[in-house]
């Protein structure tokens, strides 16, 4: 009788128990309720079973345990109840919250925060080797003042050299386990200087190649939006691409231009990027620094909402305020409603682009409303250029390429010291010029008609 041959085997998920905090002197974009639901989604998405949730209303979080004592034991008894292996905070927790934490919990209980479970989630989903060394800095930029926490044995240890298989140096030890702490800081350090430099290299090749897409003068688009929002499944829908999609939180990371073809043989460069999240940990943003930028560079932003989604509202203002962060909010925008045929009552959506301004409801999924979408697009990008007239010195170099570059440029005229140029630029760039924009009276706020424009 033959054998069965032993097929391989899932390996049990982990079980998690969520906790979340309301802070009175706080006022979050997502209620309690909505931002526990979303870090359920968070956990499924890393691979992790949530078994039960705990909340807290507080003043301030204790300064030992973020919770209070009592809501400690609590937490212990329903993770033991529950068979819990982990327990995840909404928010996120200083080391030493985390070090109380566990060590009033067990050590069989691993207390993890938002920000760690978000790092994990893109540590899974990187897959190009600039959102791998993004990833990593972020991660390491967390762990580095929680370090600490792995090196409790070494309080056993009472001298001598060496250290653990793997670390490098061989310093006798200063004090308990001071030494080997030293050591792994100083190999993290190394490891973030190198992930910097390698950062640098692939940023300045995004940056040769952001000014090469200027100097064709093609537009372009970048789609942001909340995490699952429908983003990679509209440029999928508008350049017929292949970018991965799945219904889950941050299934795509890494950026993705595509060429797209408007009405009158007009090319745009629509550019999909990372989805947003509230509380997207800073660590993140700023490694993320290089990718992000492209949402900066853009010369319209396309704002991807769920409407369907129950607080589409407070997903939106959190897109708003991650553009702020970036310095991204002066881009011009337009919203696509996406989802739409997922409303009950589809006529409901026209009643909700009310709520939003330049807004057209879409489905990616089914092309419903991609020419309107379209032809909005066409009419904000070439509605956004601006006229203007600026008389800029010789030495404001970089703002006559710039003209040159990303303008459109009707009329140069040369004078003593400087150049006169009228014509059109691009909204989102009247800031850098408006200090040399002439006046009615010919006149410009740096320079008045009886300076000399080398004296500026």
């Amino acid at each position: 009788m033959a054998k069965k041959i032993p097929q391989p085997t899932t390996p049990p998920r982990e079980r998690a128990f969520l906790v979340g905090v309301d802070l009175r002197d706080q006022k979050p974009i997502l209620s309690l309720e909505d931002s526990l639901t979303e870090l359920a989604l968070l956990a499924d998405t890393a691979g992790v079973d949530v078994v039960g949730e705990l909340t807290q209303k507080l003043s301030r979080p204790h300064v030992e345990t973020y919770i209070g004592p009592g809501k400690v034991e609590e937490l212990k008894a329903l993770a033991e109840e529950t068979l819990a292996e982990v327990v995840i905070f909404d928010d996120e927790l200083l080391p030493r919250h985390q070090r109380e934490l566990e060590k009033a919990l067990g050590k069989n209980i691993r207390v993890i925060d938002r920000t760690a479970l978000i790092l994990d989630i893109f540590a899974q989903h990187a897959h190009t080797k600039e959102g791998m060394l993004q990833v990593e800095l972020a991660q390491y930029d967390y762990n580095l003042p929680r370090l600490t926490r792995a090196w409790t044995h070494l309080e056993r240890q009472a001298g001598g050299g060496g250290g653990r298989a793997g670390s490098t140096g061989g310093v006798g030890l200063r004090g308990p386990g001071e030494t080997q702490l030293e050591v792994d800081r100083r190999a993290i350090r190394r490891r973030v200087a190198h992930i910097k430099k390698e950062l640098e290299k692939v940023e300045a090749h995004r940056t040769r190649y952001r000014a090469q897409r200027r100097r064709t003068r093609i537009p372009t688009v970048a789609l942001v939006g909340y995490t699952n929002a429908g983003k990679s499944t509209l440029i999928n829908r508008l350049a017929k691409a292949d970018v991965y999609v799945a219904d889950q939180l941050f299934a795509t990371l890494d950026p993705t231009t595509r060429r797209v073809q408007l009405s009158g043989d007009t090319t745009v460069l629509f550019t999909d990027t990372v989805g947003f999240i509230q509380k997207l940990p800073t660590a993140l943003v700023v490694a993320f620094h290089a990718t992000l930028e492209e949402i900066a560079e853009a010369d319209l932003l396309l704002h991807i909402v769920d409407i369907s989604h129950p607080n589409a509202l407070g997903q939106y203002q959190a897109v708003l305020e991650t553009l702020k962060e970036i310095e991204a909010d002066h881009i011009p925008m337009i919203t696509a409603l996406n989802k739409a045929d997922q409303l009950k009552d589809p006529e409901n959506a026209a009643r909700i682009l009310e709520n939003f301004p330049k807004s057209v409801a879409i489905s990616a999924l089914k092309g419903t409303g991609i020419d309107n979408l379209l032809m909005l697009v066409q009419e904000e990008l070439f509605e956004a250029f601006e006229s203007i007239g600026v008389r800029l010195p010789y030495k404001e170099g970089a703002l006559i390429s710039l003209f040159h570059e990303l303008g459109q440029v009707e009329r140069v005229e040369h004078e003593r010291g400087g150049v006169i140029i009228h014509g059109s630029i691009p909204g989102r760039l009247l800031a850098q010029f408006s200090p040399w924009k002439i006046k009615p009276n010919g006149n410009t706020a740096h320079i008045s008609e009886e300076t000399d424009m080398e004296e500026v």
